[in-house]
């Protein structure tokens, strides 16, 4: 690699985040919990990988097969933790390869005994909730909910904020105007009673909850956004451009934008944790994602209906912690990585 390359910004700033040891390493576990996350499926369900059944190979997690497939009575899709079902496949030679937890964020583990929730166990490791479902199946599917719902929160909100500070930056005057007064309304506006309101009216989802949060979660961003084109619209480059003929729309998106992106980026793992606080918040008091969708606030919400069972607000609480603490440490070592005085 050549001296320049190595002396370019964004080689320097990559070196300062790799210098930075706590965030560099919270970048990594974070990326490869979520990668593993998305891998649910894989990591814990109550259908079998592969099945080998009367000298046929089938697979339940790409499709689903009717009970009668496997020498049962149904038409319906198989239980493979039936005791019907699995001792079908445990003999003459048949099998079954299960997944290594073996149960899915919605299945009932109907031979528990006692009470629910129940302490964990060599079947369910982390125990189970009030209603016999796995926690750690619904911990791990919870956790990439979360996360999916905070990229795309933070995605939607970035991307408006970004929209409308840089509209407010560079056109200035009246534009600018009324689009402050317009924020400081709109800012003033009951957010949690909108929600409640809406989740009254319409079917709540997660789908739903991205579009009532995108519509208050970029107002923070522009602020950052509108100062950096306010800063840059009168510099010598920019006059000349606009001399030159060239486009307000090309002004913004290539001389103006790559400058005002150093708090976008600073600030997005700080804004991704707040998106995934805000779910878990609205699945506790029970506006979030309907159920049976796994919920790391509604684990939480039994943890509090249940304090004996120490296992739901253990377990919950680590996951939701620790995530929060990687993406703080991302955040602080992405700003140290950006900050101005050390290019």
């Amino acid at each position: 690699m050549s001296t320049s390359q190595k002396q370019t910004p964004n080689r320097r700033r990559w070196l300062r985040f790799k210098a930075n040891r706590r965030g560099y390493v919270s970048l990594i576990l974070f990326s490869l919990l979520f990668v593993a996350s998305l891998f649910a499926e894989v990591l814990s369900n109550d259908k079998p990988f592969v099945v080998y059944y009367n000298q046929q190979f089938y697979f339940p997690l790409l499709t689903s097969y009717p009970e009668t497939t496997f020498g049962g009575e149904f038409d319906t899709e198989a239980d493979y933790r039936a005791p019907v079902i699995r001792e079908r496949l445990a003999s003459n030679g048949n099998w079954a390869l299960m997944p290594p937890n073996p149960h899915s964020y919605a299945s009932i583990n109907l031979n528990i005994r006692g009470p629910v929730p129940s302490p964990p166990s060599a079947v369910n490791l982390l125990g189970t909730d009030d209603r016999g479902r796995d926690v750690l199946a619904r911990l791990l599917y919870g956790f990439r909910l979360s996360v999916l719902f905070g990229l795309g929160l933070t995605l939607v909100g970035t991307v408006i904020g970004i929209i409308a500070g840089a509209i407010q930056g560079y056109l200035g005057g009246r534009t600018d105007l009324f689009l402050q007064r317009f924020i400081e309304i709109w800012s003033a506006m009951p957010e949690l009673y909108l929600l409640i309101i809406f989740a009254s009216i319409f079917k709540p989802s997660a789908l739903l909850l991205l579009i009532l949060l995108s519509l208050f979660g970029w107002m923070g961003l522009s602020d950052y956004v509108r100062a950096e084109f306010l800063k840059g619209r009168n510099l010598d480059y920019v006059t000349a451009a606009k001399a030159l003929g060239v486009s307000n729309v090309t002004i913004m998106l290539r001389h103006l934008l790559p400058n005002g992106m150093t708090p976008v980026i600073t600030f997005l793992p700080f804004r991704m944790s707040g998106a995934i606080l805000a779910l878990t918040s609205l699945d506790f008091l029970g506006l979030g994602v309907p159920p049976p969708a796994p919920s790391l606030g509604e684990l939480l919400a039994q943890g509090k209906a249940n304090i004996e069972a120490w296992w739901l607000s253990l377990g919950t609480f680590i996951v939701l912690v620790g995530t929060l603490i990687l993406l703080i440490f991302i955040g602080e070592a992405l700003r140290e990585a950006f900050d101005p005085r050390k290019i």
